[in-house]
């Protein structure tokens, strides 16, 4: 059994004499956790849909211009799916926390794992989508790093706007898959830096699709009078098979940040 395996790398933002990296937001001062457990196994229909909209800002939420050393992000996460006429088993584990996070937790994750069959009548069609979008107008390197060779690098954070987007559908009539997706934007120092992940695997018979986008913009050095643009990145990779499909994989991962694991 031949099997195709498809890895993309992230986006490496810390080059040698340039100081760019996203910075995060930090927590208010209250924060909440939501976290979600869904098990089916079923012969008939089963759908599930979920919809987060998730917007954060170190000072006022929606009031543009940003303010001087403002942050601002918004995450989104969309997940559809409908087992119809079959036989299938879903389970689902989902967590979000708005508390800040270090280097190896993050502030959202979902995870899925969806087995189906059935005869020429039934159909299974599954989408997922998660997007962070961050916005930062510059700041202090001494304000915001515990690192003290940060400072090293350079004095100032200059701005940036970056906004990375990750997922992946199916469509068929039997399938076993798995996927996972998750994301880091909010931290109490700039140390940890800004990471998201997604990650499918699926064998069946349909159509799978798995899917980058992201458009990264940074500055090269803080003027509070003025956002000068060093680097415009623009990145798009799609994967799709359609037939009986022996095995598709994709991972995916974006970090920003001045220290990089």
């Amino acid at each position: 059994m031949k099997k195709f395996g498809f890895l993309v790398i992230a986006l490496a933002l810390l080059v040698v004499g340039m100081a760019m990296a996203d910075v995060g937001v930090n927590q208010t001062p209250e924060t909440q956790g939501i976290t979600t457990q869904t098990v089916v196994y079923a012969l008939g229909t089963t759908t599930e849909n979920d919809n987060i909209v998730w917007q954060q800002s170190s000072a006022v939420l929606n009031a543009p211009p940003l303010t001087p050393t403002e942050r601002q992000y918004t995450m989104s996460y969309t997940k559809n799916s409908i087992l119809d006429q079959g036989y299938g088993e879903y389970t689902k584990q989902m967590s979000l926390d708005t508390q800040s996070k270090v280097a190896n937790q993050f502030n959202f994750q979902a995870t899925k794992q969806v087995d189906f069959v059935t005869d020429q009548l039934g159909r299974i069609t599954t989408t997922e989508d998660l997007l962070l979008d961050g916005a930062g107008n510059g700041s202090s390197t001494n304000n915001m790093f515990i690192c003290p060779f940060a400072t090293q690098v350079a004095d100032n954070i200059p701005p940036y706007c970056n906004v990375v987007e990750m997922g992946s559908s199916f469509d068929g009539t039997a399938v076993s898959m798995s996927t996972l997706a998750n994301e880091r934007h909010v931290i109490a120092t700039a140390d940890p830096g800004v990471a998201m992940n997604y990650e499918i695997n699926a064998a069946g018979v349909g159509t799978a699709a798995a899917w980058i986008n992201a458009h990264i913009m940074e500055g090269r050095a803080f003027n509070a009078a003025a956002a000068n643009k060093a680097i415009d990145l623009t990145y798009s990779e799609k994967t799709t098979s359609t037939g009986v499909i022996q095995n598709f994989a994709k991972d995916m991962a974006y970090v920003s940040s001045w220290r990089r694991l």
